[in-house]
């Protein structure tokens, strides 16, 4: 009698045993998520500081003189040109830099380097502050 229910606790132990180990082995074979390289992991906001253009919808962020630049070549602005996009650029919220951005990508205005680095470094700011949300 001991025997029998020595050997059924044997059993049920090993049968949990089998069961855990298979499940282990079924979850670590489940390929991980793609998640695209641009994704801040933030999905609520991630669209928000995102660069690419999700939509056509064109925003404007009281710089429609700036349409005057759509398809000029940013190394051949003049000093005054710069001078505007530069004056647009520092009355941005920061929040609003990403979204300016993309304003311009749709309306084909390239951006100087010197005003495009400080954008993208104030994006990029926003997206690693973002993830500790």
């Amino acid at each position: 009698m001991h025997i029998l229910l020595i050997g059924l606790l044997v059993l049920f132990v090993v049968s949990v045993l089998i069961g855990w180990l298979n499940r282990k082995t079924t979850i670590d074979e489940t390929p991980p998520p793609v998640v695209p390289a641009d994704c801040c992991g933030a999905h609520e906001v991630c669209e928000r500081d995102s660069l690419l253009v999700a939509d056509n919808e064109i925003v404007y962020y009281d710089d429609e003189e700036l349409d005057a630049l759509s398809g000029k070549p940013s190394d051949t602005y003049t000093q005054e040109e710069i001078a505007q996009l530069e004056a647009v650029f520092s009355t941005l919220q920061e929040a609003d830099v990403a979204g300016w951005l993309r304003s311009l990508q749709l309306r084909n205005i390239e951006i100087p380097s010197i005003i495009k680095e400080e954008a993208l470094l104030i994006v990029c700011e926003r997206r690693t502050g973002n993830d500790n949300l």
